[in-house]
């Protein structure tokens, strides 16, 4: 770790930006093949925030043409997930990151900074700890029914309900409640499923899905560092994709190497696995690309020790070029510090989105300019990609380079609309045809 990064992230929290402007433009960041630079590794790393303010009175996100934004509800409490029930009622987990056990968060001077950075961010809040229900009974695009499923909860993010039980991922690991559609709360204590890994939580957001026969549930574990700076001892288990055997809570190692996993979602026509990745910070504006990429059982996927493939980082000692051999490229690139967080398949009902992933760029905060910040969708085609992503919700950004809204999960509803959770708006947005 550098020794001036402290001080310079301390100085960070108070000014607009600081580093190097990116000098790629976005075409060239994102799809298949990325344009990959030398790294750029000097004592400043970029840090640049869009500070967050949240939606002025009579603004909201923009559509892309032929459709349309409205509320779905407002005033929640920094909403990241969204989770779509059999009878069409929407969970929302209201949550952030928890406070570290003692003597486990990050240290000292860098610490203190990067809590400042992540608070200008709206990032910074308490977490509310519970999960929402949201019932739109009467079909007019506005939930007009709010309650609270549950409360009291450790840092929740992933949902998943099979067999009469609704699965949580805390931050700290997955429980189970009993649990009907229709039900308005839920009173019963939690089961215990399995722990996951946890430490300084560094990436705390922890996601959940059921397999196709509801017998696996697959979680998410993000690193808890930016390339192992904490020791790799830290990183066990972590960075990977886990399955989880739903009958016994035991589980075991499905993919490594992503930095910081988030979406998980079944690709409708093949059935495969596909999952979005926050990649590594601090090697400039035009490094590393986030990205969309299909799971392989047993693959590693670089992380920490190469990127996109076969590129080495350098700064992560000792090297294991044994690991790098065999480190699968990711099938495509959504650009730099993105931040890639929700991921839902199209099922054709929103025109002309048909086939392909919409995804949640909740945007950056380390690169010049602001990169993100709205929803994308990508088409496919047999089951691959095929084209640049496409605006399909944007105006998350004021004109000043202020954070209106910054989107996270991304969901379908009952009626084939998108929604997306705002956690700096404090709103989930729906989007529909026009007519």
């Amino acid at each position: 770790m550098n020794r001036l990064l402290p001080f310079f992230l301390a100085g960070a929290v108070l000014l607009p930006g600081c580093g190097e402007m990116a000098r790629l433009p976005e075409s060239a960041t994102v799809g298949p093949s990325p344009q990959l630079p030398e790294p750029r590794t000097g004592l400043l790393p970029t840090v640049h925030i869009a500070p967050a303010e949240g939606w002025p009175q009579g603004r909201q996100p923009v559509p892309a043409a032929d459709l349309r934004v409205t509320a779905f509800a407002t005033g929640l409490d920094h909403p990241r997930w969204l989770y779509l029930l059999p009878n069409g009622d929407v969970l929302v987990a209201e949550s952030n990151q928890p406070q570290p056990p003692e003597g486990q968060g990050e240290p000292g001077i860098k610490g203190w900074a990067m809590k400042g950075v992540m608070k200008r961010a709206g990032a910074g809040v308490p977490s509310a700890d519970r999960i929402t229900l949201l019932r739109d009974a009467d079909g007019d695009g506005v939930a007009e029914t709010r309650s609270v499923l549950l409360q009291g909860l450790h840092s929740p993010f992933g949902m998943a309900l099979v067999g009469g039980q609704l699965y949580v991922a805390n931050a700290d690991g997955v429980v189970r409640f009993p649990f009907t559609p229709g039900a308005t709360r839920i009173t019963a204590p939690p089961t215990a499923v399995t722990p996951l890994p946890g430490g300084h939580n560094h990436h705390w957001t922890k996601n959940l899905l059921a397999s196709r026969d509801g017998r696996t549930l697959y979680a998410t574990v993000g690193s808890n560092s930016n390339v192992g700076e904490h020791g790799l001892e830290m990183e066990e288990g972590r960075a990977a994709i886990w399955t989880i055997d739903r009958a016994s809570g035991a589980k075991r190692l499905f993919a490594t190497g992503l930095r910081n996993p988030n979406g998980l979602a079944w690709e409708p026509s093949t059935g495969v696995l596909w999952t979005v990745v926050n990649e590594r910070d601090e090697l400039g504006s035009d490094l590393v690309p986030d990205y969309l990429t299909s799971v392989r059982e047993g693959a590693f996927y670089g992380w920490p020790w190469s990127y996109w493939g076969s590129h080495v980082d350098a700064r992560v000692q000792p090297p294991r070029p044994d690991l790098v051999a065999r480190a699968v490229v990711p099938d495509y690139a959504l650009g730099n510090h993105v931040a890639p967080l929700g991921l839902a398949f199209a099922d054709g009902r929103l025109p002309p989105f048909a086939r392909g992933a919409f995804v949640g760029l909740h945007g950056s905060w380390n690169r010049q300019p602001l990169a993100g910040y709205k929803v994308v969708f990508i088409p496919f085609e047999g089951g691959k990609p095929a084209g640049p992503p496409r605006d399909v919700l944007t105006g998350f950004l004021s004109p000043d380079g202020k954070a209106w809204g910054r989107p996270v999960g991304v969901a379908l509803d009952a009626r084939g609309a998108l929604l997306v959770a705002d956690d700096v708006g404090n709103a989930v947005w729906r989007v529909a045809p026009a007519r």
